[in-house]
């Protein structure tokens, strides 16, 4: 099992003491704002397991994210190969979710060129995308800030249900090239 450490955090495999704190933020009606609903503690818990089980099984995954100087959990940043059939499929995706307490304090741009390093240089990923809803302004500035370049199309998220505001999504690639010359 990878864990990876930046100059302020330490992204981990999930703990159990990890679900509560998780759970809070995944019912934040701002930190999910651009997903269909918040998540009722048994579906945060489940998706904790999710992430920890592909860890275990691969080594990598969206990790449990603290601060290192005080081991608060804030939330997760990582690697996964979305489940979903998506129109760039097979690729692999990086991520976050933060507590809003947490946001505007440079965590997740922190995080993720950890776990793109992680990607492009142990995983020898060619490809690292991210997608979101339109309206997600904050994840696509993370995204620009990461060097990631917007894709000129946009996509029909099939997990959203059709008519949902959010089912509208763009995405950004990084090439491995592109990351190493940035």
């Amino acid at each position: 099992m990878t864990s990876l450490e930046t100059p302020r955090l330490r992204l981990r495999q999930w703990r159990d003491e990890d679900f509560a704190p998780f759970a809070a933020l995944n019912a934040d009606p701002q930190v999910m704002a651009h997903f269909p609903a918040p998540l009722k503690p048994a579906e945060s818990d489940a998706l904790a397991t999710r992430c920890r089980e592909l860890i275990d099984t691969q080594g990598w995954g969206f990790w449990a994210t603290e601060i290192k100087a005080t081991g608060e959990f804030i939330g997760f940043v990582g690697l996964h190969r979305p489940v979903a059939e998506l129109p760039f499929s097979p690729c692999v995706e990086i991520g976050w979710r933060l507590a809003r307490r947490f946001w505007q304090q440079g965590y997740a741009s922190e995080a993720a060129r950890t776990a793109l390093h992680f990607a492009f240089d142990d995983l020898a990923l060619d490809e690292v995308v991210a997608f979101t809803a339109l309206g997600n302004l904050r994840s696509q500035a993370v995204m620009t800030r990461l060097g990631m370049h917007r894709a000129a199309t946009t996509f029909e998220h099939p997990a959203v249900p059709a008519g949902h505001p959010l089912r509208e999504h763009c995405w950004y690639r990084l090439a491995r090239d592109a990351w190493q010359a940035h």
